[in-house]
């Protein structure tokens, strides 16, 4: 009998535990979004419900809308659940609905959809909320805009760990395969030889960061990358091969300055379906192949192509060819 009291104690005990642990989470989301509003953003939802009792607590949060104006940039859902065990707050397991999620940057929204994403985050004890690592993880996915699909896969991974200083992190992501979208997309339609997939799409690269990832991240402003160190990229397309390693800087307004060393395997096949995509115009063609065989047999293998790209203040070379403006690296 003594037992059974026993138990029927520790049994109330803990039940109040998790009521107050589940009250307490409920009240820092709604005071959470009620302190963006005092801030000026758009941050609305339609109700918070809580579940899993008595081994974990899921809050899950109907129909968020988040907008920042000071970025412009915007999210909203059918709905977002955080899942954690009540004696480990610090490991949340975030999952997102199979409904389209919505992400804009001003007057420009892409869509994505994705099943079975939820992304595993591990944050440092304290108020700040340090990310200590973060997998990211979904099934068939895809990106669209003005319902014309940019990208998309039957999965995907992603992992995030910090190495050592707040703001340093090993970055690396993976996907087996991965439909070419775009100026590859044409490439695709003219070459029968291809097959209708990238393949082993992997990247690998430690980042510097210019502030911490915390809680700071959806409060204030996103952290910035300072430093690229790209230890590994590749992709296979059939018989070709693209790898690809070095490093850049990124100043305050996103552009890039640095070098990165790129392994072109069947470069000359890649060149034909340049031209006959038309990405490349049939006159430069044959003076485009003449430098790159003369580079490529500077290094002894004429299949295959070493060569650096090389971005300076923005502007990239590959190798002696101007490419034009290089993209600006912003996280908004």
């Amino acid at each position: 009998m003594r037992v059974v009291k026993l138990l029927v104690a520790a049994g109330l005990v803990w039940s109040l535990y998790w009521a107050a642990s589940a009250w307490g989470l409920r009240s820092g989301i709604a005071q959470w979004f009620d302190e963006q509003e005092r801030q000026g953003w758009l941050a609305e939802y339609a109700a918070l419900e809580s579940s899993g009792f008595p081994t974990a607590h899921r809050t899950r949060i109907l129909h968020p809308t988040l907008a920042d104006p000071g970025t412009g940039a915007a999210w909203s859902a059918d709905w977002i659940s955080l899942y954690s065990l009540p004696l480990k707050p610090q490991e949340v397991t975030l999952q997102f609905p199979p409904a389209p999620q919505r992400l804009s940057h001003y007057d420009k929204t892409a869509v994505l959809q994705a099943a079975d994403m939820q992304a595993d985050l591990q944050l440092a004890p304290g108020s700040a909320m340090s990310l200590e690592r973060m997998a990211l993880q979904a099934a068939e996915w895809k990106i669209s805009r003005a319902g014309k699909v940019l990208l998309s896969a039957p999965a995907f991974a992603l992992d995030m760990t910090r190495t050592g200083d707040t703001e340093s992190y090993r970055i690396s992501a993976r996907a087996e395969t991965l439909p070419p979208r775009g100026r590859l997309q044409r490439m695709l339609i003219s070459a029968e030889e291809l097959p209708p997939s990238l393949t082993d799409v992997t990247l690998a690269a430690d980042v510097l960061f210019d502030t911490a990832w915390d809680r700071r991240v959806l409060e204030l402003r996103r952290p910035q990358p300072r430093r690229i160190t790209l230890t590994q990229a590749e992709a296979h397309w059939g018989a070709l091969a693209l790898r690809a390693n070095g490093s850049v800087d990124v100043d305050e307004a996103g552009r890039m300055s640095g070098k990165v060393d790129i392994r072109a395997e069947n470069w000359r096949g890649l060149l034909r379906l340049a031209e006959r995509s038309g990405l490349l115009p049939a006159r430069l063609r044959s003076g485009t192949e003449r430098i790159l065989g003369l580079l490529a047999q500077m290094h002894g293998r004429e299949q295959d192509l070493d060569i650096a790209l090389s971005i300076t203040d923005g502007q990239m070379y590959l190798g002696p060819l101007p490419l034009g403006a290089a993209p600006r690296i912003t996280l908004y």
